[in-house]
């Protein structure tokens, strides 16, 4: 075998290895949360098309969670033990959304323990105020200009 073919193997080997590791790191409950979101509410309603859900969303889900501005919740669906989810569609932007994910959520007493932003979308799981869930938002992609936000939410 050349050199080149060795290093070649080498390097997907190593490849290979890194891809199961960084696999390896989400926890069975963020891969739970990530299965329950996809679950959830159709995420291509545009807001003109999105009806209010009714309020309270469930005993698993805070009733001052601080939605950004511009948002309508349109779905809440309660899962028992797992907690409920609710899905919104607001008008604002991806970064506005995000601006208040991390800043009037937090500052309402729900602290984000770790999260992930990319380009256009971003998640994190938090805490506070006797709850514990994880938040999702991501640009539409069916709706220019509009976010979709998701908040899995269960008692602590």
């Amino acid at each position: 075998m050349s050199g080149a073919r060795r290093r070649g193997g080498v390097l997907v080997a190593a490849a290979v290895v890194l891809a199961g590791s960084l696999t390896a790191c989400e926890s069975a409950e963020q891969k739970k949360a990530e299965h329950d979101f996809e679950q959830a509410a159709d995420l291509s309603t545009c807001k003109a098309d999105a009806t209010a859900a009714d309020t309270p969303y469930g005993d698993g889900f805070p009733d001052d969670w601080p939605f950004p501005p511009q948002t309508t919740v349109f779905n809440a669906e309660d899962r028992g033990a797992d907690g409920t989810i609710v899905t919104g569609i607001s008008a604002s932007s991806f970064k506005d959304i995000l601006a208040v994910m991390n800043g009037a959520v937090v500052d309402s007493g729900y602290k984000v323990d770790k999260g992930e932003t990319e380009e256009h979308d971003a998640e994190a799981e938090w805490t506070g105020n006797g709850f514990h869930g994880r938040w999702a938002i991501r640009e539409s992609a069916k709706c220019p200009g509009e976010t979709v936000i998701q908040v899995l939410s269960a008692k602590s």
